[in-house]
């Protein structure tokens, strides 16, 4: 339904506007949506963050992922396993390009002016001592009370070590109260935060447990720890070369990597090639190339 609506109203734009492409990024409903559109209006179409791959077709961001990459005219991948995986797929050479990661361009850029959000004065954060932030929205992890009561049950066991910080998504919070959960007085819970309120409150942290993508990939661009509450991702590069360690959500694995993070072991890794900042400027570069 969000998919059809989506569609119906960014038709009219692009009959009105002709554009000579339609650039979409990611994999969320708007990205297949606009896609389709411009396709079927005969307008080029690029996709920014192709080729990404969790092998995984329960989750509705794959579907979207596929579809849209079959589609598109330019791919720009932000990491080598997108390069591999349209390869794999058959999608012909000239239409793929390395350029690096958009959404790392957006965080060094806004790193410094993060530090003016006050978030960790009203979390009463900012004495040096060491804290985790969750994030958790996945219908895999939020929809099951099984699972979600594991998962609280190890944050209420880290919280015995150290602040959890858990800003709570709309989906998990209803959850949360439907299923009668409740949380140790040393997680504390916060509605949604701003992007810079967030920024503000991760790049410090001692520790991040996620279960989101585009985390997996900041904590990697600043060498935080993070524990990714999946079975798979799509984004193998923080594994192979950054900060992210796939744990799953077996209660025993994520609290052995938790310690090994608060005795100091945590994984630093390294910022992948091409997550230098300058992602857009490849991309607008090439754009004026293949556009012209």
């Amino acid at each position: 339904m969000q998919t059809a609506e989506i569609m119906k109203s960014f038709e009219p734009i692009v009959v009105e506007e002709k554009p000579e492409a339609v650039l979409v990024v990611g994999d969320v409903n708007s990205t297949i949506a606009c896609g389709l559109v411009a396709v079927k209006l005969g307008v080029k179409l690029i996709h920014v963050e192709a080729g990404l791959r969790s092998f995984d077709r329960t989750m509705p961001e794959e579907i979207n992922r596929l579809l849209t990459d079959s589609i598109s005219d330019v791919l720009f991948c932000s990491e080598p396993s997108g390069v591999e995986n349209l390869r794999r797929e058959g999608v012909a050479e000239d239409k793929i390009h390395l350029v690096g990661n958009v959404m790392i361009d957006t965080l060094l850029r806004n790193r410094e002016k993060a530090e003016a959000s006050t978030i960790l004065d009203a979390l009463r954060l900012n004495s040096g001592r060491p804290y985790a932030v969750v994030t958790l929205h996945r219908p895999s992890n939020v929809d099951d009370p099984v699972m979600l009561g594991r998962i609280m049950a190890v944050l209420d066991e880290i919280g015995r070590e150290m602040p959890v910080v858990f800003p709570v998504h709309p989906r998990t919070r209803g959850n949360l109260e439907r299923f009668g959960l409740s949380l140790g007085p040393n997680v504390l819970l916060t509605k949604p935060l701003s992007y810079m309120e967030f920024l503000n409150l991760w790049k410090d942290a001692a520790l991040i447990m996620t279960d989101s993508g585009g985390l997996q990939e900041e904590t990697t661009a600043l060498g935080v720890p993070c524990l990714t509450l999946r079975e798979n991702t799509e984004r193998p590069v923080t594994i192979d070369e950054g900060s992210n360690v796939l744990v799953g959500t077996d209660p025993a694995r994520i609290l052995e990597e938790a310690a090994k993070v608060l005795a100091g072991q945590g994984k630093q890794g390294r910022r992948p090639t091409l997550w230098d900042g300058k992602a857009a400027e490849r991309i607008v570069a090439d754009l004026d190339r293949l556009l012209a």
